[in-house]
């Protein structure tokens, strides 16, 4: 590591200082608000951490919020546990999910908890009160259809509360829900240990 220069750093200074100048008058016209449709998905790890961690912001500010899990819920995870045993009267959680379908190998049975999970989705969003409601695994139950993408997509659109985040997360967003998302961001895998190195998922990083 080299010191700067006197030049050197009279030049980052005016360059920052335009920076700063550009950044304020953009930040200046960007006066809307509004509850944003946000989707999270792709290959890589990471979407339903960051997802909680969005909740986890909501909580910080004492905005009410929840949590549906679809699909994965069987699984306890250490986010979720803390919701719920820390968070309960701020943040209401839902449990929906029964496992992957690999795990319960019943198709009728998954459409059926999917179902009951997403009425509940429902009643959550409509609730204007929840400043922020996060749908957990909502791509996977749609790629497999167990729930109809353009019934979500229709609700979004015409129930939603103006105010209100949704936050979806899974792999394989459909291209119906991606159009009309507000903010979309593609986790992309470039390694991961358990499927270069045969390591097993462990605490505190999957779960």
């Amino acid at each position: 590591m080299t010191d700067s220069t006197p030049d050197q750093n009279k030049r980052h200074a005016e360059k920052m200082a335009k920076v700063q100048t550009a950044r304020a008058k953009m930040m200046a016209e960007k006066t809307v608000t509004k509850g944003l449709i946000i989707v999270h998905t792709g290959t890589g790890k990471g979407k339903s951490s960051s997802a909680f961690g969005m909740i986890m912001r909501c909580i910080g500010h004492g905005f009410p919020c929840a949590l549906v899990q679809f699909i994965k819920g069987a699984r306890v995870s250490a986010d979720r546990q803390l919701l719920e045993d820390r968070f309960s009267d701020i943040c209401q959680v839902y449990v929906m999910g029964e496992g992957f379908t690999w795990d319960t190998q019943d198709r009728e049975r998954d459409i059926a908890a999917a179902g009951r999970a997403w009425e509940k989705a429902k009643e959550l969003i409509r609730d204007p009160n929840n400043r922020m409601v996060l749908l957990d695994e909502l791509n996977i139950a749609l790629r497999y259809g167990y729930i109809d993408v353009q019934d979500v997509v229709d609700f979004l659109q015409a129930e939603k509360p103006h105010m209100t985040h949704v936050v979806i997360t899974g792999r394989n967003a459909p291209d119906a829900l991606i159009e009309i998302a507000d903010l979309v961001t593609e986790m992309k895998e470039i390694k991961h240990p358990f499927r270069k190195q045969g390591i097993a998922a462990q605490a505190g990083v999957e779960f």
